[in-house]
């Protein structure tokens, strides 16, 4: 249910730009975002920092591009966001000896810190070449495609990618047989 919430602007502005134009979608997409915001201070649980940086930078670019009536800025965001996203995981593993991917995951596994090392890597070097990419489309094609590549090519890629990252990673997934042992063991 949460990832319905977080990717419903990006649906609703499929939507209206399939129905209206670019400006339209770009400011449903920017209500969308305060109303998630809104939400988070109505049920009084902390926003989560990645709606908020989402909400920010579609605000400034999204309303860029309404204000000057021209969509070139909303194409940015989405490179802008990917790099963000890419440099805070390097910098903040090389820099701060902080591995945001094994925080985000820690809890819920167990991998040694070679693993969490390169994984980190992994999606910093994933979101690049989303940035990347993002921009080619953007650039070299024309206002339809970019909005279906913004919508299912990027989401597409992110669905994949996680997927590989959790079956390369299934190794290292303890075994059923080894847990019931476990449990078995500290029944005794």
């Amino acid at each position: 249910m949460h990832a319905l919430f977080e990717y419903l602007p990006l649906v609703v502005f499929f939507i209206v730009y399939k129905f209206v134009d670019i400006y339209w979608a770009t400011g449903a997409l920017i209500i969308l975002g305060a109303a998630q915001i809104i939400y988070y201070l109505i049920k009084k649980e902390p926003i989560p920092k990645r709606t908020l940086i989402f909400f920010v930078l579609i605000a400034v670019f999204g309303g860029l591009t309404i204000f000057l009536h021209y969509d070139t800025f909303l194409k940015w965001k989405v490179t802008i966001i990917n790099l963000f996203f890419a440099i805070a995981l390097i910098v903040s593993d090389k820099i701060f000896n902080k591995n945001i991917i094994k925080d985000f995951l820690g809890e819920s596994l167990t991998l040694p810190e070679n693993i969490w090392s390169k994984l980190n890597l992994a999606w910093a070097l994933f979101f690049a070449l989303c940035a990347v990419l993002n921009l080619y489309v953007a650039f070299n094609f024309d206002q339809d495609t970019w909005v279906n590549f913004k919508v299912f090519g990027l989401t597409g890629l992110m669905f994949v990618f996680s997927i590989g990252s959790i079956l390369s990673l299934s190794k290292h997934f303890p075994d059923d047989e080894d847990e019931s042992d476990k449990s078995i063991e500290e029944k005794k």
